[in-house]
């Protein structure tokens, strides 16, 4: 039937009505919320291209971990900036790295909440790229190594997931070679399956200091304008031994994350990265957009395209206003 039979605005007349039809609901156990942690104590310093983000020392994350879990966020996503950084990232696995001590911490003070760590080594090389180099050469195959043993060194701090964004090929293998090896079946892996050589980490990597010195991650990371390619990636990872999949960015990938969840019944994550953060809150400082509606706006279409997880800055403010 067509109008004036039919009148779709009838469920649009009131909030209430509109409550009871909606399709599509945003949830604190969505959420997880990226943590950037650095050395030092009682350090809690503003990120300038991020407002509202901070980096925080060990003692100071902790604090926070209480507050976001307090507030229902679930889990949190760790990524360290250590004080000394060498070719060989040779951080990323230490026992005593700034991930592994604040996972550490945090698992006694917070036990319930999920703790994820990002295994990378951008963050722990003097070259800022995500693997070993030979020249201005990323070596994929000597990355595995390194790769494996900084997963196992989160295991052995007490991470609950761990997630390899680096987009080496065949990384999620050898991490899940190397924890079954020592004890951690248990230990899931998030694979960054669709990791988009994008415009959108700016902000990211002043948090992280992870800017490569020279060149860029285009010979790694996906080329944008691919996606079958993506799904191909997708499923090799789940072969290798990935427990979930994530797509990053979000929104400039809704397509591709709408695609996998057709294809792929294993929880997907989407990340709701710095740039698309950035975007919202400059715009909202300006008052030009109404900055919370749009990052819920925003939220709940990468929700609707078929994530599980999102992994986004505003998890916290979120969460707050759900609990509102």
């Amino acid at each position: 039937m067509s109008f004036p039979t039919n009148r779709m605005r009838r469920l649009r007349r009131t909030e209430t009505l509109r409550r009871m039809a909606r399709e599509t609901r945003l949830s604190r156990d969505d959420l997880i919320l990226p943590l950037f942690v650095v050395e030092g104590s009682g350090v809690r310093e503003p990120v300038a291209s991020m407002p509202g983000v901070l980096r925080f020392s060990v003692d100071q994350v902790v604090d926070e971990a209480k507050r976001v879990f307090d507030l229902g966020v679930p889990a949190v996503i760790f990524f360290g900036i250590p004080e000394n950084k060498d070719a060989q990232g040779s951080g990323a696995d230490a026992a005593d790295g700034i991930v592994q001590r604040a996972v550490s911490a945090v698992k006694q003070a917070v036990p319930d909440l999920c703790l994820i760590t990002d295994v990378c080594l951008c963050e722990y090389t003097d070259h800022g790229h995500c693997g070993l180099i030979d020249g201005e050469e990323v070596q994929n195959d000597p990355s595995l190594v390194r790769l494996s043993e900084s997963a196992l060194s989160h295991a052995r701090a007490g991470a609950d997931i761990v997630a390899p964004s680096d987009m080496m090929d065949g990384r999620v293998a050898a991490i899940r070679n190397r924890l079954d090896a020592h004890g951690f079946e248990e230990i899931p892996i998030l694979s960054y399956a669709a990791k988009f050589a994008s415009a959108f980490y700016g902000p990211f990597r002043d948090a992280a200091e992870s800017t490569p010195q020279f060149g860029d991650r285009r010979s790694y990371q996906m080329d944008p304008p691919n996606r079958r390619e993506a799904l191909r990636e997708m499923r090799l990872d789940l072969e290798e031994g990935a427990d979930a999949l994530m797509v990053k960015p979000a929104l400039p990938y809704l397509d591709i994350l709408a695609d996998a969840r057709r294809e792929f019944e294993v929880p997907l994550a989407a990340y709701h990265v710095s740039g698309e953060y950035a975007m919202i809150k400059a715009a909202a400082e300006r008052d030009w957009i109404d900055g919370d509606r749009a990052m819920e706006e925003a939220l709940v279409s990468i929700k609707r395209a078929g994530a599980d997880w999102i992994l986004t800055y505003a998890a916290a403010d979120l969460a707050a206003h759900l609990n509102g």
